[in-house]
């Protein structure tokens, strides 16, 4: 396992390919720094003696100790841990960890290579393909970003009815040696700090769009890849320092052309495999989220109490009705994400089917409540923002900036003036201003808002899920039995 000192240290060793505001620049640039900062404590946390044990597995492949981040769940206690790492390490930023996109591309691409190397038709060795890629990514304790959401141009229309069929990542010549791969995919987390893309389709596939279903992996500094970054930091602080400086980035991932050799391809053509991909990779990262959005809220709930205290107005019937409203959205979160570890098993839902065995015996979250968990949580985000607006008030929209906080000629008397609860000291509520600021008002925050309502899948994706995979026939069954209804026909 690698130190936070050796990631950053092949960082800065990579190629340049990454664009920002009309500039080619570095890996360690300044604007990376903030979401450094947060991977590199998923570094940290496997050598901490308070967090080794949760966040290390064993892995199954070679039997050493390796990152759990970088481990594929054999079993249900492994869903739990990593739901339970994520809220821990989201914890100490406030906001998300980054590093679960690797975890739950790697996870859904080691069931769907299993299966689709058995079609006759496979085109390479796609599972064993995979494992080797697995072994380096767990030796070297690498940093995968997953690339799934591509540019869907027209978006009423099916990949293969594009005016431009580049508006999906496809295959565009099968080699002897490898395939080439035009398209783009956006909006990828921390692809710009990660050693490894992992890409998966965006959605179900059928005949005819076999150049769509498509999982590779490709270095981020590829030759045939460019990625055009946009960067979420906070306003930089000269006097009152932050405990951590946090950030995060995103990429629109260019492939321009781009070689992919077979050892690097676990799926290619098979369009049933690849429309699996899609869901798993989705079911897997919102399960990540009932570990991340409870940690959000605990987040939330601290500066909803916090700014309370320092208002005076900790004790009112109105606050504790918020603050409970808070707590039971992050907490049902985190217990929808709990019985979907406990209820996962190797199975996948297949439309008509129902539940069936999929993969080489790896764990899957239950879906139903996987996704009950994100929905919940990521419809309530903009609600948890009117909540700190009405018990903060309009102060935090015209703090004093930080330069007037510190000029002698100003400080004393804003001191003054800002100070509203006598038994906190006045540093300390200047502190706290800046950082419900930094999460509610900064530029940053509108950034964060659109990703936690949006990511693993916007509400209604999950709310697509919930009601198509959801037993609702069995439900009315309930009814007709109770009402003295016969039963539906073909219903024993």
């Amino acid at each position: 396992m690698r130190t936070r000192e050796q990631y950053i240290e092949r960082l800065g060793k990579m190629d340049r390919n990454l664009y920002s505001n009309g500039e080619k620049i570095d890996r360690l640039d300044e604007r990376q720094q903030g979401a450094i900062n947060v991977m590199s404590l998923t570094f940290d946390a496997v050598w901490d003696p308070a967090s080794k044990d949760l966040c290390t597995a064993t892995s199954h492949l070679t039997g050493k100790t390796i990152n759990r981040f970088n481990h594929i769940h054999q079993n249900k206690e492994d869903l739990h841990k990593k739901q339970d790492m994520t809220r821990l390490l989201c914890n100490k930023v406030g906001q998300c960890i980054q590093r679960c996109m690797g975890i739950d591309a790697a996870n859904a691409i080691n069931a769907v290579s299993f299966e689709a190397q058995k079609s006759p038709k496979a085109k390479t060795t796609y599972y064993d393909n995979w494992l080797k890629w697995l072994e380096r990514f767990q030796t070297e304790d690498l940093v995968a970003s997953c690339a799934q959401t591509d540019v869907k141009g027209e978006r009423l229309k099916r990949p293969a009815e594009q005016t431009d069929p580049d508006m999906y990542v496809h295959v565009v010549e099968e080699r002897s040696d490898g395939i080439i791969v035009r398209g783009s995919k956006v909006h990828i987390s921390e692809a710009s700090i990660s050693d490894e893309i992992l890409v998966v389709p965006n959605r179900a596939l059928k005949k005819g769009e076999e150049a769509y279903a498509l999982c590779f992996a490709v270095p981020s500094d590829y030759e045939g890849i460019k990625q055009v970054v946009h960067f979420h930091n906070f306003r930089k602080r000269d006097h009152y320092q932050r405990g951590i400086d946090i950030g995060y980035t995103d990429s629109y991932v260019i492939f321009d052309d781009c070689f992919v050799p077979w050892e690097r391809v676990f799926l290619c053509g098979e369009t049933i495999h690849g429309g699996i991909a899609a869901l798993l990779f989705a079911l897997f990262h919102r399960h990540s989220y009932s570990g991340c959005k409870p940690a959000m809220l605990d987040y939330v709930i601290g500066l909803a109490s916090l700014a309370a205290e320092i208002n005076g107005i900790e004790k009112t019937p109105h606050v504790r009705e918020m603050l409970s409203e808070l707590i039971m959205t992050g907490e049902l979160g985190y217990a929808a994400g709990y019985t979907a570890s406990d209820l996962g098993k190797p199975e996948v839902y297949m439309p008509g089917m129902g539940n069936v065995p999929y993969g080489p015996g790896s764990y899957i979250p239950h879906s139903i409540y996987a996704n009950v968990g994100r929905c919940l949580t990521g419809e309530a985000v903009y609600h948890e923002q009117e909540i700190l607006c009405n018990i903060a008030g309009g102060m935090p929209a015209t703090f004093p900036y930080e330069k007037d906080l510190a000029n002698p000629e100003t400080k004393a008397l804003l001191e003054k003036y800002l100070n509203r609860n006598p038994k906190i000291p006045i540093d300390e509520q200047i502190k706290f201003w800046l950082s419900f600021i930094d999460f509610g008002l900064s530029g940053s925050a509108g950034s964060t808002l659109y990703g936690a309502y949006h990511g693993g899948g916007s509400p209604i994706m999950e709310q697509i899920a919930i009601t198509s995979q959801y037993d609702i026939e069995s439900k009315k069954d309930i009814v007709r039995a109770i009402a003295g209804m016969e039963p539906r026909q073909g219903k024993k």
